[in-house]
């Protein structure tokens, strides 16, 4: 078969992207439609961004009657969708204030920020160091891509940014090596996504949580991937039992309209005082428009419980396909973010799936990487993994 993606792109456009073989001009709900009018089963959700499915009717309507109002204000000026976002998330989370920008490696960026700055004001110069984990990602920006702990993001991007250390994922060893004296902050994923949807152990999670509190280390997760509902709760980290010191957002906050969020307890959000950092478009009147209509749609349409009940059905459904087929090495993740570990590598299958009408995503050359918008049906569910079970016996089982 053909590689996954093809390596072109239509000038003038720079060739950042291995493009798949495929123009998508339309989308509503769980489909899209590429400009041959042939229908697509999306089960990439725009890279775990569209989790309300695509055009959802309440973000719609929220932005039609922003788009009459006003569309941009300078930050130098209080705007009420932002203060309205603002109090969703706080009053639904553990934290206390929140940093507006425009993606999720800018909310990474703000949180690298606040802790080099939080290190300084509570009189530990010393602490110049951040421990992010291997397989981790965070971003592509200087900063976050020097967070990111994979040699391939990196490569041809040295020197990168100082002042990142590296640690191994679930390992218990790693718990001795995060206070050395010089770390200020630990950002770390509960579920890698690009790194090959690798889940973080609950006890390691809680231990690794203590170690920092203890010594004052604050405990930071990125939740871009896994935030708003991804997961079966609104934040991935309530799964765990613990409360982290920062948190990022972004993809998902939206549905699809650009925004990110960096949300802190109050203590720490201190550090960021006027002048300190900022953002030209961060929490716009149309952004936050959408954010609040994603929030509202979550919190009141029983959207998480429906993921948590239609996962566990998937989950169930994955393990039988194992069982069945060699092909299917492993089962992995949380709610709707799942990767099967294959045998073999996933483009080939990824493109039979875009072939028979349904789009997946690979995390690493073994993974493929299934993310169905949270509103997904149990039908349309039915139709994928049916789908599946014809890709995994195509002659390579």
């Amino acid at each position: 078969m053909s590689d996954t993606a093809v390596n072109q792109s239509p000038l003038p456009v720079m060739n950042t992207y291995q493009r798949f073989p495929i123009t998508i001009v339309k989308g509503k709900g769980s489909y899209v439609w590429d400009d041959n009018g042939k229908k697509y089963l999306d089960y990439t959700s725009g890279i775990a961004t569209c989790n309300l499915g695509h055009v959802p009717e309440q973000v719609h309507e929220k932005l039609s009657n922003q788009l009459d109002l006003l569309w941009h204000c300078s930050n130098l000026y209080s705007i009420p969708p932002q203060n309205e976002l603002a109090s969703l998330l706080v009053e639904h989370s553990c934290f206390d204030q929140v940093f507006f920008c425009n993606s999720g490696a800018e909310a990474n960026e703000a949180a690298i920020k606040l802790a080099k700055k939080y290190a300084k004001d509570n009189g530990f110069p010393e602490r110049t160091e951040i421990v992010t984990f291997q397989q981790s990602f965070h971003g592509r920006t200087g900063s976050t891509m020097a967070a990111t702990g994979q040699e391939k993001i990196h490569k041809g991007f040295t020197p990168l940014t100082s002042g990142f250390r590296y640690l191994n994922y679930n390992d218990e060893a790693a718990l001795d090596e995060v206070n050395n004296g010089t770390t200020t902050a630990v950002l770390l994923e509960l579920v890698q996504g690009e790194g090959g949807v690798n889940k973080a152990e609950l006890d390691w999670i809680k231990k690794l949580s203590q170690v920092c509190k203890e010594a004052n280390i604050l405990f930071m997760v990125d939740e871009v991937q896994t935030g708003m509902g991804r997961t079966g709760t609104l934040f991935a980290y309530e799964q765990y039992g613990i409360e982290p010191d920062v948190m990022t957002l972004a993809k998902g906050l939206g549905s699809g309209f650009p925004i990110g969020a960096m949300l802190a307890k109050e203590n720490i959000a201190v550090s960021f005082g006027p002048g300190t950092h900022g953002s030209t478009f961060g929490g716009n009147p149309l952004a936050s428009s959408a954010g609040i209509a994603t929030m509202e749609t979550l919190l009141n349409e029983n959207i998480l419980a429906h993921v948590t009940s239609t996962s566990k059905w998937l989950n169930n459904q994955l393990e039988e396909l194992k069982e069945k087929h060699k092909l299917i090495e492993d089962v992995h993740g949380i709610g709707f973010l799942i990767g099967l570990k294959l045998t073999a590598e996933a483009a080939p299958y990824i493109n039979e799936f875009r072939e028979k009408g349904v789009l997946v995503l690979s995390a690493g050359s073994h993974i493929l990487r299934i993310l169905p918008p949270l509103t997904t049906t149990k039908q349309e569910l039915e139709i994928f993994i049916q789908l599946l079970e014809e890709v995994m016996t195509d002659g390579r089982s």
